[in-house]
């Protein structure tokens, strides 16, 4: 009988939220994901397929707000996967899985990022959510939030995406991105303030004699 694809990504989502565990069906689901790997890597594409299905809202979801770009995003997480199944004799866990489909992603994003052109035009429509700080209750607030994260050098946006979007540690981000932890920290700090200080320039009332 085959897996359950939605528990299967309710498995995905345990490994990587701890609170997760809390949830009596946590461990039996972690263990279908592990069945689906075993399978996958004895040649069962049913299973790699299991696995795709588990993971794909992660992997796009990454993507997409690293690139902003949904083709883009839709074609990197194709290769990802593609890259995936050419991996799976190396990866040891689910949890190893996981690691390697977020480090892949970033570190591919990143190269696309870094070959763009740098006056190219991004859609600010699909960019995801960040930090989010008091701005849900400000729609204008958030889309400046949105453009800041857009405007992050590559590696920056990682650091707060990974922090953000996937809640990983410094530990986690420093190891998926092959950087020192202090490396992250500093990442962080700087890329916090800068948000911080965008944001905070929206909020400023228009001068007295400045154009309405």
């Amino acid at each position: 009988m085959e897996a359950n694809p939605m528990s299967l990504a309710a498995a995905a989502r345990s490994i990587s939220d701890p609170s997760a565990a809390a949830d009596p069906g946590a461990n039996d689901l972690a263990a279908a994901l592990e069945s689906a790997l075993i399978r996958a890597q004895r040649g069962e594409l049913t299973a790699f397929r299991e696995l795709i299905l588990a993971h794909q809202d992660t992997v796009y979801t990454l993507a997409l707000r690293m690139l902003k770009v949904p083709e883009d995003a839709e074609e990197l997480a194709q290769d990802v996967f593609v890259a995936a199944h050419r991996h799976l004799g190396k990866i040891v866990s689910a949890a190893h899985l996981l690691f390697w489909l977020r480090r892949t992603v970033c570190h591919r994003a990143i190269d696309r990022l870094r070959r763009r052109q740098p006056h190219r035009v991004l859609p600010l429509a699909t960019a995801g959510e960040v930090p989010q700080a008091d701005s849900a209750a400000d729609p204008l607030l958030e889309r400046r939030l949105r453009d800041l994260v857009l405007r992050l050098p590559p590696m920056a946006r990682a650091v707060v995406l990974l922090k953000y979007q996937e809640d990983l540690d410094p530990s986690e981000i420093a190891e998926i991105l092959g950087m020192p932890r202090n490396t992250v920290k500093s990442h962080l700090k700087r890329s916090l303030a800068s948000l911080r200080a965008g944001c905070e320039e929206l909020r400023q009332p228009t001068s007295a004699g400045g154009q309405p």
